[in-house]
């Protein structure tokens, strides 16, 4: 009897029996704060499956020796399908979260267990296998999360303090490109010195009032590349701050990733800086989302920026911005993305006030539907080492289930360059108080105007959808756009239902390449 599991599940482990990695349901946002530099992070407000033991061979072993008399059932709902003819993918998107990859002899243990029964009976029932085997696999699909013990029901799932907050920091609203889908309306202003010194005061401020271990800031804009001093300024500044404050500090650069010296990225990476680059396709699919201001497009010079960036060992991740005009090319896009062995996001283009006129942006069910499903024909021939399940799926993180979409009015502040605070960089035009203010954060969390993250269990539409911990409903803007109301579904939700079974498939093909079984 064999599982396959992803290396972190085992690697996370320690000896009391909690899973570090996936015991807390936080976030910065992939949930997103719509970039995907913070993968791991990313899960707002995850549920806590500390309670499972830890999944190693020792602990299983030891395991049996206790809940031998037990009885043990399925755990509901679960989610199993075929992703070879001899082995199954199993995940509980409702409970502990963890997916893993079974054969035959262990998807016929969990068919058995629909019902209740004790490893005794199943011992019993099973003579083909040795009582070891059984025993083991029995254990090993309860500390996943995939069986009930009826003589100890799983406490209640917890939330868990998030211990990242993070900042957006608009440097500048100047940008040398014209992005159609773009929500800003470009100028010239920057970030005054002073204002980026008194930002960072106020985001280590409220961090430090609201006992938050870690601060990671977003360096954008506008471009925020064309402030690239400045920008070295700021952080070298917010390193003293955190230090003195003894926070821990992390930082991504977004930029369109036209023009990065090779002195800026020597200096990002000097201190240990980040790099997101939107890229939305190859040759003319980018340029025509993505053109200079004069209307010239913008592809090469980007390609280039990566190239050097490659080179010199700083690896971007990339963000794709999916709408219509780019659907054809995905597939040119997601090659040129894995021969170069990039992470990678998709997000789903959403209608602002700055793009609402141009109908060829906006997308139907359909067509993104098979957009994606012809990108995932591509990934499936070439599949990459890294998980995957919090990139392919527009706001949508399989990666651990989480109630939040992301951030927003919870651990999260958006800095305007005048100092303005608000609670989402989409909707920065809306600024609740400023960075004068003794805890901003507070602010955020108390306002109740403006953009609304709900928990996916208060949305209509979602509350007994299976998938529902892994979209959370979508994003919060976007929703209320299209229906006036932030506590439902999203307008997406068609398209990420349709979907989540292609990226499992996806994710289990990758388990069996790369993951690392346990033989019971």
């Amino acid at each position: 009897m064999n599982l396959w599991l992803d290396a972190p599940q085992l690697r996370f482990l320690n000896s009391n029996g909690t899973n570090e990695h996936d015991s807390e349901w936080y976030g910065d946002a992939n949930s997103q704060d719509c970039d995907p530099d913070c993968s791991s992070e990313c899960s707002e407000c995850r549920l806590d499956d500390s309670f499972r033991s830890s999944i190693s061979p020792a602990s299983i072993a030891e395991g049996c020796e206790s809940l031998r008399t037990h009885t043990f059932e399925q755990a509901k709902p679960l989610h199993i399908q075929p992703c070879t003819s001899e082995h199954w993918l199993v995940c509980h998107p409702t409970g502990s979260g963890q997916m893993a990859v079974v054969d035959e002899h262990v998807t016929s243990l969990l068919d058995r267990l629909r019902t209740p029964t004790t490893l005794h009976n199943l011992i019993a029932e099973h003579p083909a296998y040795l009582p070891g085997s059984v025993e083991q696999a029995t254990m090993a699909l309860y500390q996943l999360g995939f069986l009930n013990d009826l003589h100890s029901p799983p406490p209640l799932p917890a939330e868990q303090r998030n211990p990242t907050l993070t900042a957006w920091l608009h440097v500048t609203n100047a940008c040398n490109l014209r992005c159609d889908y773009c929500y800003l309306h470009k100028n010239s202003e920057r970030m005054a010195d002073d204002t980026a010194y008194r930002a960072i005061d106020a985001i280590f401020r409220s961090a430090a009032r609201q006992q938050f271990k870690r601060v990671k800031l977003k360096y954008a804009g506008g471009e925020a590349s064309l402030q690239m001093n400045h920008v070295m300024a700021i952080h070298d500044y917010a390193t003293r701050v955190a230090q003195e404050r003894d926070i821990s500090i992390g930082a991504t650069l977004l930029s369109n990733g036209v023009f990065l010296s090779q002195e800026a990225i020597n200096n990002l990476q000097a201190r240990q800086i980040g790099v997101m680059i939107s890229l939305d396709g190859v040759g003319t699919y980018h340029d025509r989302q993505r053109p200079f201001i004069g209307g010239r497009g913008s592809f090469k010079y980007v390609d280039r920026t990566i190239t050097r960036l490659l080179n010199s060992g700083l690896i971007p991740s990339i963000s794709v911005t999916v709408s219509q005009r780019n659907l054809d090319g995905l597939t040119d896009l997601i090659t040129y993305i894995l021969e170069r062995d990039l992470p990678f996001t998709f997000n789903y283009y959403r209608d602002n006030a700055c793009s609402e006129h141009l109908q060829d942006l906006q997308f139907g069910e359909a067509q993104m539907i098979a957009a994606m499903r012809a990108v995932f024909q591509v990934i499936e021939q070439r599949l990459p080492r890294r998980p995957l399940l919090g990139s392919l799926i527009d706001k949508a993180n399989l990666n651990s289930p989480h109630r939040y979409t992301c951030g927003v009015g919870n651990n999260y502040l958006v800095i305007d360059q005048h100092g303005g605070v608000a609670k989402c960089q989409a909707d920065i035009q809306r600024t609740i108080t400023t960075i004068d203010a003794d805890d901003p954060l507070q602010i955020v969390r108390d306002d109740r105007r403006g953009v609304q993250g709900f928990s996916v269990e208060d949305k209509e539409g979602c509350r007994s959808c299976q998938w529902r911990y892994w979209c959370a409903g979508g994003c919060p803007l976007l929703t209320y756009r299209a229906t006036g109301r932030y506590d439902i579904k999203s307008p997406n939700c068609n398209i990420y239902r349709a979907l989540f079974p292609n990226a499992l498939h996806l994710e289990a093909l990758r388990l069996l390449q790369y993951g690392s079984p346990i033989t019971v």
